[in-house]
This record gives structure tokens, C-alpha cells and sequence, in this order.
């Protein structure tokens, strides 16, 4: 049986690389082509240096089908059972198997499988791996709303299934060899129907699971299924999920799977992330770099995701049942996906992107706010500011305007007016908020201050600091759309606010520093104070992070820190300032500020677009370096190869746009800032027709240094360009060299400039 279960997995490593042979280049060790499909490995990332690994997905794109084998991460060598899918990103999984076999009928069940790492393939669009143990393999393949295992038992022993749930909920025996399954989420169901391919016998049981970390129990249900006429050694379990009734999850899994056949299935999804990922080709680089960079391009796939079944979407905002022609998508943590994530889908998919700024509109009229956080059963109170007013200003700007328009400002603006922006809170505002219109900053408690407003969350704190820098852009982006639709009167008032993030600078130690509500500077060490993640002042990070928070602003921060020279000096230091204290104590505090190169954390979100601001200063052979170095150093093809929280596709994200040498730095500004390619040739084919290209001639490991550009074959001296450039098909060419040319792009004019300056 072993013999077999090996023969198996290198078929079906076989079979991969044969089916894959779309937007490839040749394996010298097998002569065949390689996809682009091949270069991804889940597993890259799958040990956190400190916070959560990533989670090994197996999904199509932007689909809600998340299966991955639940562990706590790549070292652990048991798996406690299979998810049949993901509530949201990081909310916890929905429903779960477990294969075993048991000698006889008086055999204890063992809960955690052991699994042999060697014997594991994990693909987007395929998953296998083999129990050491019990000698059971167990395959898999997504589909949308649907998904296909195939468990290979050994031929001795009594097979059997265990279903469990990871919420309240309960199973039942359906008609024929069925088996349903319903878990209560907050406000709403989850429904699982699934089929087995042979008469089944199902027993149910609970019990109960403890969470010793949180010192919490609940009472597990569990559904126990095995086969008593089954003479076949492989038992095949295709299920589908809805949000909507377990009626309509027995007609996705008709719809997606009405056939016996995982091989069609398996032939699908292939074909469908070969698309996805031919859609950007690269030549030159190395194997790993390759490899990293389509795991990120895979990940920046998993989200946000499409709920629509049939036409008809459960709201988690009314708690209604919807019919719309137009897909729902949901899921989205926009403090972290605003940055890059929703930048490159405007690139790639700019009419899905419609499709989901269409979605949040929806929930504004469903809820009555615009979400921040929107996960599958809420708008989660999660980190701060209303980022999505940014991403509606940004593809509104890039042409994309599939979307209501006029309900899309009309709630970008209640936020802004009548929400509170006290971190990880939802509703009505409160005397923070108006102190913070009045004063133009959010006060800050003195060390030992008791707090006094009740909503401010007793863990999150008030992250004075980072709120005034968040909602100066916010309010950026709100004027800025009131400019693009003609509303005079906001444009005015909210672009006055967007400077708001000035009256916390403070020149003496050139960071963004806390004030009381005296107008007082409160005096802090703005590398360790505020307790955990500095939450009292800022946010995950601490003041070295947050002094560069004004990306709408850029030549505004410039001259408030002292002009170009001041500015770069700043930045020098930022990569070479000490932790000031040990590893152990510095981490103790601040979790979230791994990938740390001196005071520069690179994992973390709002670090992404510092290293391109040497380009605002005529130092872009500086953001050139630090890219190249950021990237070789933190994002390895290894299992430890994402340096903090990866966030669904947020980080990997910005590893899609500066490995092909480009950024955009300000969302909001149809412009792109331009590092150090890793590749030779990067080529983007639009939806419309057109193909965007970089050549980077002699790009490799030591030639990072720009010394000569051209677009579209006239000289180019700027260090940006624009989205209309990419959608217009331009060829950007890069001469690469190993030592900087510290002329090219030094002069002040080819700094990148808004087109629409922050005040009139």
C-alpha cells in the first residue's frame, strides 16, 4: 500500500507539470515547460518569526473554498483535520474531516494524524499528503463555492471519517449517502451538504474542547461516518457550502460538481490559475526569486471573496437575502489592503475591482456606515481609519468607476462626519471625534492617566497619534474625490484637515509626537513607550514608523522635517537607529515590528512605501538598494520566508510590485514609483488588450542600479509614471548596472509630483 501511495503522488506531480505547460520556461532537470503555476509553494512563509504563519490555502482565486490542513504551522508534524473552508481571513476555520482507521470497533480514535512533510504536495490548486500511521492519503481539489476529496485507505482496518465543527452547530444524516452539517455564525448560518460515492453509516457524538490558552470550553459536535459495504480502498466526499440554506448547497455542489470526476475538477482549477498567473510573465531572475514572486502573486488571490450564489447573497449587514446581476464580495481588512492589494487589482482586474468597491456600497446601504474591516458575518471594529475612502478615491482615478458613485461618496463622507475614530470601535462619534474636527488632532492620555471616554477599547487604547495620521489621509482622499465630483464646499473643508497630521510633528527629534489635550507635547521614548505595540501613541509600531505616515503629502513632510537633505538624512538613520534595548525586551512589546532593519519594520503595512521615498529627494539609487536588500533579506523562498503577518495577500502584494520595479506609494494618485526590477522582462497583459512592459537589460543579484532609462523609447529621467502610461501599453526600459548612477533621477523635477497639489 505504500508502494502505491508513492506511485500516486509522483503521478500526480506528473500530471501537474503536464497540465500546466501555459506561460512557462523549460526545467532543465526534466526538459519539460514549467508553469508559472509551478513556482508556487504555499508552504513559503509557513513558520512566523513571531505572529502567524501563513496559512497553506488551497483555493481558486477570490473563491470562498479555503481548505488547508489545520496545524499550527509548517514544524508541527500532525494535522488535527482538513477545512472544509475559511469563515474570513484569520476568523477561524467552518467545518472539518479527519480520515482514520481503527483496528476494530473497540479502537480509540485518535484525534491528530501525523503527516511526513516529504510526501506533501501543496498547490493552489491541488493538495495531497500521506499519514505516516495510519497509511491513509488524502487528496483534494477547490472549486467556488464546492470542493472534492479522495481518501486512500490501506486495505486493513474499519476506514472512518470525522466530521467536526469549529462553531456551535450540528450534523444530521441527509437522503442517500449524505451528510449535512450546519455551523451558527454571529447573525448568521454556514450550510454544508456533501456526498459520498458508497453506502455510509453515520453515528454523532459531542465533546468537549478546550481552549487552555483562553480558558475557555464549548461542546463539539461530531459526526462519525464509515462505510459497511465498501470494498473499494479509495473514498471519494464532494460537499459545497452555502451562506443561504442548506437547499442551496445542495445545488452549488450540483451546479460545480454533478459528476464523479476528479480529474475534471483537478483540469479546472489548473486552467484556472494558469490564467491568472500567465497574466504577468517574467524572464531573468533566479529560481527562488521566481518562486517567491508567484507564491505572492498566488496569494494576493485570496481575497476578497465572492459569496454570490445563484444571483443571491446572504447580507451580514441586514441579515437579508439579496438578489443582484452583479457578484458580492466581502472580506477585506483595508487597513493593510489599501496599500498594495487593491492597487495591483485596478491593474489586473479592474472591472472585479469595480465589483467589490460595488460591494462595500452595498453594505453601506445595507448597514448604514461604510465598512472598515468587512468580514463574511460583520464589519469587524478592527485596527483604524476608513481606508476604503482611499480606494474608492484611487480607482476612481485609474477609470474605475463600475460602482455607485454618488452612494460611494455619500457614505465615505458619513464617516468621516458622524463615525468615531477610535480604534477598533464602530458607531456614532463621540468627544474625541469633535475634539479632534476642533483642535485637528486625537488628544492623548499622559503616562498613568486614567482613561475616561467608555468606548475606547481597555487593550486597543487610543492611538492618539497614528488616528491623526490616518484620517489626515483619509480626509486627503474624501477632498479629493469632492474635487473630482464638483463639491466645492467638502474639497475645501476636508483638504484644510488633511494637513491635520502636522500639528503632532515635532521638530526637535523630527517624529510625529503625542499631545494632551492642553496642546502639550507629552514626552515619551517614542521607540518603546505605550505599552504593547506602542497603542497608547500609535499602532503595532512605534514613532520611527509613523514619522513617515504623510504618503499624501510627501513634499509637505519633506519641508516640515528641514528640506531634501534633512529629509534623506532621516531616512539614513531610520535603517541604522538601534533598538535601544534587547531583542527580547524591544519584541516583548512590539510583536508586530518583525523584519526590522534598524527602526524600519518590514512586516508591517506602514512600512511598505518608505523605502521610495529616497526618490522624493534625488536619492532614487538609495530606494533601489534598499529594495533589492529588503527583498533578498526578508522574503526567501523558505518557510520562513514572510517576515510578520502576511494578511491575506496585503504583504505579499507589495513583493508582486517591487520585484517588477514599481510602486504606488500614494494610493490615491494615479502614479508609480519606480525601485529595482528583479527580472530582465516583466510584461502585464491588460484587459484591454494592451501588454505593459519592463526591461531591466542586465538585471541581476548585483546589477540593482538604475543608470538610464527610457519610455517607450525616449529618454526618461523621472523616477515614476503613470497608471494611464500602463494602460496605454508602454514599454518602460531600465539599463541596470552594478554601481549606482547617482545622476539619474537626482534632479528636483523628477521627483514624483502630484498632478493635483494638497492645497490651492
Amino acid at each position: 500500500m505504500k508502494v502505491l501511495n508513492h506511485i500516486l503522488v509522483l503521478s500526480t506531480i506528473f500530471l501537474l507539470i503536464l497540465g500546466c505547460t501555459k506561460n512557462g520556461d523549460n526545467s532543465p532537470e526534466t526538459g519539460l515547460v514549467k508553469s508559472n503555476l509551478d513556482h508556487v509553494d504555499p508552504n513559503i512563509g509557513a513558520v512566523g518569526y513571531l505572529l502567524h504563519p501563513m496559512r497553506p490555502n488551497v483555493q481558486l482565486p477570490n473563491q470562498p473554498i479555503r481548505m488547508h490542513p489545520y496545524r499550527k504551522d509548517y514544524l508541527d508534524d500532525q494535522i488535527a483535520f482538513f477545512t472544509l473552508s475559511m469563515v474570513s481571513h484569520r476568523e477561524g476555520e467552518l467545518f472539518g474531516v479527519l480520515p482514520g482507521v481503527l483496528k476494530d470497533e473497540n479502537d480509540i480514535w485518535s484525534f491528530k494524524q501525523t503527516w511526513d512533510h516529504d510526501h506533501e504536495i501543496l498547490k493552489p490548486n491541488y493538495y495531497s499528503t500521506y499519514f505516516v500511521d495510519s497509511e491513509i492519503t488524502t487528496e483534494y481539489v477547490p472549486g467556488k463555492k464546492a470542493g472534492f476529496f479522495k481518501f486512500h485507505f490501506p486495505e486493513k482496518g474499519i476506514k472512518k471519517l470525522k466530521f467536526n465543527v469549529t462553531h456551535d452547530g450540528s450534523w444530521k444524516q441527509g437522503d442517500g449517502n449524505s451528510l449535512e452539517g450546519i455551523e451558527e455564525l454571529p447573525g448568521m448560518k454556514a450550510y454544508m451538504y456533501g456526498e459520498f460515492n458508497t453506502k455510509v453509516n453515520i453515528e454523532f457524538d459531542k465533546e468537549t474542547i478546550v481552549n487552555k490558552r483562553r480558558k475557555t470550553s464549548r461542546e463539539q459536535s461530531n459526526a462519525w461516518v464509515s462505510f459497511p459495504e465498501n470494498p473499494k480502498e479509495v473514498i471519494e466526499f464532494k460537499y459545497a457550502i452555502s451562506y443561504i440554506s442548506m437547499e442551496q448547497a445542495q445545488k452549488n455542489l450540483s451546479n460545480e460538481i454533478p459528476q464523479w470526476d476528479f480529474e475534471v475538477l483537478k483540469k479546472q482549477a489548473i486552467s484556472v490559475w494558469s490564467d491568472k498567473l500567465g497574466q504577468i510573465k517574467v524572464e531573468g531572475g533566479t529560481e527562488a526569486q521566481r518562486n517567491v514572486f508567484y507564491t505572492s502573486l498566488f496569494r494576493y488571490y485570496e481575497r476578497m471573496v465572492n459569496i454570490t450564489e445563484d444571483g443571491k447573497y446572504f447580507s451580514a449587514y441586514d441579515h437579508t437575502i439579496h438578489e443582484d446581476k452583479r457578484d458580492f464580495y466581502t472580506d477585506d481588512w483595508v487597513w493593510d489592503t489599501y496599500l498594495a492589494q487593491h492597487p495591483l487589482r485596478m491593474i489586473l482586474s479592474p472591472d472585479l475591482e469595480g465589483d467589490m468597491l460595488q460591494s462595500y456600497v452595498r453594505m453601506y446601504k445595507e448597514g448604514g456606515w461604510m465598512p472598515q474591516f468587512p468580514i463574511l458575518y460583520m464589519d469587524k471594529p478592527a485596527m483604524h481609519g476608513f481606508h476604503s475612502t482611499v480606494v474608492f478615491l484611487d480607482a476612481y482615478r485609474k477609470g474605475i468607476r463600475n460602482f455607485d458613485v454618488d452612494k460611494a461618496y455619500e457614505g465615505m463622507k458619513k464617516n468621516a462626519t458622524d463615525a468615531t475614530m477610535i480604534p477598533w470601535v464602530n458607531g456614532p462619534k463621540t468627544e474625541l471625534d469633535d475634539f479632534y474636527r476642533e483642535k485637528g488632532y486625537f488628544p492623548s492620555l499622559k503616562p498613568g492617566e486614567k482613561e475616561f471616554v467608555e468606548k475606547v477599547h481597555w487593550f486597543e487604547r487610543r492611538q492618539s497619534v497614528a488616528i491623526t495620521l490616518a484620517h489626515s489621509y483619509d480626509d486627503w482622499a474624501l477632498g479629493q474625490m469632492a474635487l473630482e465630483l464638483d463639491k466645492n464646499e467638502d474639497y475645501q473643508y476636508y483638504n484644510s484637515q488633511s494637513t491635520n497630521y502636522r500639528n503632532l510633528y515635532q521638530p526637535k527629534n523630527g517624529l510625529m509626537m503625542p499631545k494632551d489635550s492642553d496642546g502639550n507635547w507629552i514626552d515619551i521614548d517614542p521607540k518603546f513607550d505605550g505599552g504593547p505595540g506602542g497603542r497608547d501613541y500609535y499602532d503595532e509600531n512605534n514613532g520611527y514608523t509613523y514619522a513617515w505616515q504623510g504618503q499624501h503629502d510627501i513634499h509637505g513632510l519633506i519641508n516640515l522635517m528641514g528640506g531634501r537633505e534633512q529629509f534623506m538624512a532621516n531616512l539614513d538613520q531610520l535603517f541604522r537607529e538601534g533598538l535601544g534595548r534587547t531583542k527580547y525586551q524591544f519584541y516583548a512589546l512590539f510583536a508586530d515590528s518583525s523584519g526590522m532593519v534598524g527602526q524600519f519594520s518590514m512586516g508591517n503595512e506602514p512600512s511598505f512605501h518608505i523605502p521610495y521615498l529616497y526618490n522624493y529627494v534625488g536619492a532614487p539609487w538609495k530606494t533601489q538598494k534598499r529594495i533589492r536588500f529588503l527583498l533578498d533579506a526578508w522574503f526567501q523562498d523558505s518557510i520562513f520566508g514572510i517576515p510578520g503577518d502576511e494578511d491575506g495577500g496585503a504583504m505579499t502584494s507589495f513583493v508582486v510590485f517591487s520585484s517588477m520595479g514599481f510602486y504606488p506609494v500614494t494610493p490615491g494618485l494615479p502614479i508609480y514609483n519606480i525601485g529595482s526590477p528583479l527580472f530582465e522582462k516583466t510584461s502585464i497583459e491588460l484587459d484591454n488588450g494592451k501588454t505593459f512592459t519592463i526591461i531591466a537589460k542586465n538585471a541581476s543579484e548585483k546589477n540593482k542600479y538604475i543608470q538610464s532609462a527610457k519610455l517607450n523609447g525616449e529618454v526618461y529621467n523621472k523616477v515614476w509614471f503613470t497608471h494611464e502610461d500602463i494602460l496605454n501599453g508602454s514599454t518602460l526600459e531600465l539599463e541596470m548596472g552594478e554601481f549606482p548612477n547617482k545622476e539619474w533621477g537626482s534632479d528636483p523635477e523628477s521627483a514624483p509630483m502630484s498632478k493635483i497639489s494638497l492645497m490651492d
